[in-house]
């Protein structure tokens, strides 16, 4: 397996084998705005919105040069291309190491609580990721009901509901008894989807982190009962069978969550199942966009420590007297604390999965003093992760980087307006490698920065 980070400009992947290369080209400089399930049924990307066409995006996975040089942006995961396998870590971990960083983030975005992940055993791949989603999935899935489908049934009673198998009823029931053999054709819970569901379930049940993903609250308790309660027919030497089954995606006008945990369901099990898909499945992985992840996870750190701070309002604001909202002119900050009953702000925060401190940030700047002007915030925060000993930090805490940039007016006026970067640090290198360990340091990282933003709120 080929290993690199996200946005590794500054250290390349270097390809040497010609056949990795080749089949890396078949993907390299595909934009993730051209990735449709119905082309790529195997490949799963996070935001979803993407796939299903709601919002179009321009980055790439990977841009593979003339030499040779393969370049990351944002794009993390795992991406499969034929016999070719391409894992794109954070780069807030080592090559050689499990990402904590990414699996921290997932499981705090996904709301799951796994903290017996043991980063010193072996190296990430796709299968250590894609239980986190199963909770998610079932849940959205559930949420339409439980799946039910058209089955053939057969019975030899007297309480004929169907058409008569005259061949059967020859067969079984001469002498006459008072039995009629007949088949009917009837509404089931226990199916071949809700039977792949069930196989997922006990195959999870098998992992350490699989079984606390199953148990890690109540309501996918709840969840795994019913799928449980709906599948008396199970059994684990019908895999096989269930997995050709299932093949063929979920089409249905109204359980249309399900298509998604369907795939799901089918590449957690093809970990040991190798013979699943079509020989012409060339492509398959999971696929996550850093800038989206790393938004999310500081909306949940937010909300979790009771900031009040929304997570992209749900109406747009005008920018220009003129914009016509409906046609998506409107402007929405990541993240605004409102003053109430005005259209003024007290916090506007912009979510930022680069590195503020040691680059010229121009168009961020822009774009956030455009949000402090047009809501007339005097303070905003580009809030991004970092790695290094903050030596010049302008804040005594050292888990937490901070520096305001005054905006100059030419004025002498007593209250300016800035722009603080503001920077969570991601633990580095810790001697004993837990997972438990790396979150009881990012708890304290997020506990520095959520009082560091209550403190200026205070002060506003």
């Amino acid at each position: 397996m080929l290993r690199t980070l996200d946005n590794n400009r500054n250290n390349p992947l270097t390809l040497g084998n010609q056949k990795d290369i080749d089949n890396l080209k078949i993907i390299a400089n595909l934009k993730i705005g051209e990735i449709k399930p119905k082309d790529y049924p195997n490949l799963l990307v996070f935001p979803q919105s993407w796939q299903l066409g709601v919002k179009k995006k321009e980055n790439s996975i990977f841009r593979i040069s003339a030499d040779n040089i393969l370049t990351t942006g944002n794009i993390m995961g795992f991406i499969g291309v034929k016999d070719t396998e391409l894992f794109i870590s954070s780069r807030f971990a080592t090559t050689d190491e499990k990402d904590c960083f990414l699996h921290y983030m997932l499981q705090k975005v996904l709301k799951i609580n796994v903290v017996n992940l043991d980063v010193s055993k072996g190296k990430d791949d796709i299968h250590d990721f894609l239980p986190y989603l199963f909770p998610g999935f079932l849940q959205n899935a559930l949420s339409q009901g439980l799946f039910k489908q058209y089955k053939r049934n057969q019975y030899n009673d007297a309480n004929v509901k169907g058409a008569i198998d005259v061949n059967r009823h020859i067969r079984i029931n001469i002498p006459f008894v008072g039995k009629i053999a007949y088949n009917t054709r009837e509404h089931s819970y226990d199916n071949a989807v809700t039977q792949l569901i069930r196989h997922t379930i006990e195959h999870l049940r098998t992992r350490i982190v699989g079984y606390s993903l199953l148990n890690c609250n109540a309501d996918m308790r709840v969840n795994v009962s019913q799928i449980e309660f709906a599948t008396p027919s199970y059994r684990k030497s019908d895999l096989q069978k269930i997995i050709k089954a299932n093949l063929i995606p979920v089409n249905h006008p109204y359980y249309t969550k399900y298509k998604p945990l369907q795939k799901l369901c089918l590449q957690i099990l093809r970990r040991e199942h190798t013979t699943f898909g079509k020989k012409d499945d060339k492509i398959h992985g999971l696929l996550f966009d850093g800038a989206w992840l790393w938004e999310e996870y500081m909306a949940k750190v937010f909300e979790e420590n009771k900031c009040n701070i929304e997570h992209r309002i749900t109406r747009r604001d005008k920018l220009f007297e003129k914009d016509d909202i409906s046609k998506n002119q409107g402007i929405i900050p990541d993240f605004i604390r409102l003053i109430e009953n005005t259209i003024s702000a007290s916090f506007i925060g912009d979510a930022k999965y680069k590195h503020i401190d040691t680059k010229d940030n121009r168009e961020d700047y822009f774009q956030i003093i455009t949000y402090m002007y047009r809501y007339s915030c005097k303070k905003g925060y580009l809030i991004f992760p970092y790695d290094k000993d903050n030596r010049q930090n302008e804040d005594d805490n050292k888990n937490l980087y901070y520096r305001p940039r005054i905006i100059y007016d030419g004025k002498e006026a007593k209250s300016k307006s800035s722009v603080i970067e503001l920077g969570l640090k991601i633990p580095q290198n810790l001697e004993n490698k837990l997972f438990v360990d790396f979150i009881e340091h990012m708890k304290d990282s997020e506990k520095q920065i959520v009082d560091k933003i209550i403190k200026d709120l205070n002060n506003f």
